[in-house]
């Protein structure tokens, strides 16, 4: 998935950290009349690329889009395996045959490519990061090695440490995950009764251009999008006490936004991380009303948007002023 989504847009492919691979980022800078706001990286989950999640647009408008207006210059990259980034060459082979790809350290290290090509490209020394779900796992990570690198952090649907699972799946490989896979996990965590947050006009156009993220998936019954099965393992991981990094290691501000609806971050999961981020200097938690896990592409989507916007532009300093 390499096309245009704006005619402004930038594509780039960064060398990986793996040997004769490469990665797909795309970029989108703030109009040239607007103050710069710096830099951020969007840090896509377990299952879609960034084309179907912060450059995806909802009634001709983006995430992307709402922060370039803000004057946020916005990049976003594909993991391997994923959108326009190389596949694993293990996803050629049976999927048995492996153990799951893209594990959160893989996923850290092509997270850390980026950010330095970021860098180099803007001669700025740090980046802002927006992760969802898994993808909080491997920037967590990054952060926590590379923390010279890291201005601010937002996690929404952020993955917790849990206890309550002493016996994880074994994972393959990788996994083939449908449209209705898709939709039952998209709205699933909607109580029985409730309004729906995620309209079938705007999943019927995401569900195409999710096809379109591999070029061979139409030709499966049913048609489904082959996908690396290593951020479904670090969750698993995650739900035995194995986080997969320390969160006591961040040094950056960092903001958790959560879904009212969210199981796969509960209140208890979001209590438990916000204490983690002990030498964090700025920590917020927030909860927003009638969203998922899945709330970027939902009903409340704007308010995942101001939150991080408002986050992001670091207004909660105080400021110095001569007497």
């Amino acid at each position: 998935m390499r096309k245009l989504l704006d005619p402004r847009e930038r594509h780039f492919q960064i060398p990986s950290w793996r040997p004769g691979l490469s990665l797909f980022a795309r970029q989108l800078a703030p109009p040239e009349h607007l103050p710069k706001r710096g830099a951020v990286l969007y840090v896509h989950g377990a299952t879609f690329p960034s084309a179907l999640s912060i450059a995806h647009r909802f009634d001709g408008r983006s995430w992307r889009d709402e922060l370039c207006a803000a004057g946020f210059d916005v990049w976003a990259f594909d993991f391997h395996g994923f959108g326009g980034s190389d596949a694993y060459p293990e996803m050629a082979e049976p999927a048995e045959e492996r153990e799951p790809l893209c594990r959160s350290d893989d996923a850290s290290r092509q997270i850390e490519e980026v950010v330095h090509f970021i860098c180099h490209t803007h001669a700025a020394p740090r980046v802002s990061l927006i992760a969802h779900s898994w993808g909080t796992i491997a920037t967590g990570r990054f952060a926590t090695r590379c923390p010279e690198l890291v201005d601010r952090l937002v996690l929404f649907g952020p993955i917790a440490r849990r206890t309550s699972q002493q016996n994880p799946p074994r994972y393959p490989a990788w996994r083939l995950v449908s449209l209705q896979d898709q939709w039952d996990r998209f709205t699933a965590e909607v109580p029985p009764g409730a309004t729906p947050v995620l309209a079938c006009r705007h999943f019927e156009p995401w569900g195409e251009a999710y096809l379109d993220s591999d070029s061979a998936s139409r030709s499966r019954s049913p048609a489904s999008v082959k996908t690396p099965s290593g951020p479904w393992h670090d969750i698993a991981q995650a739900w035995t006490g194995d986080l997969g990094y320390d969160p006591a290691l961040v040094r950056a501000p960092v903001m958790l936004i959560r879904g009212e609806w969210d199981s796969m971050c509960a209140d208890a999961d979001a209590a438990w991380l916000f204490n983690a981020f002990a030498a964090s200097p700025i920590r917020r938690d927030v909860k927003i009303s009638r969203a998922t896990h899945l709330m970027h592409l939902e009903a409340s989507r704007y308010a995942l948007y101001r939150e991080a916007e408002a986050f992001l532009l670091a207004r909660d300093m105080p400021t110095d002023h001569a007497s």
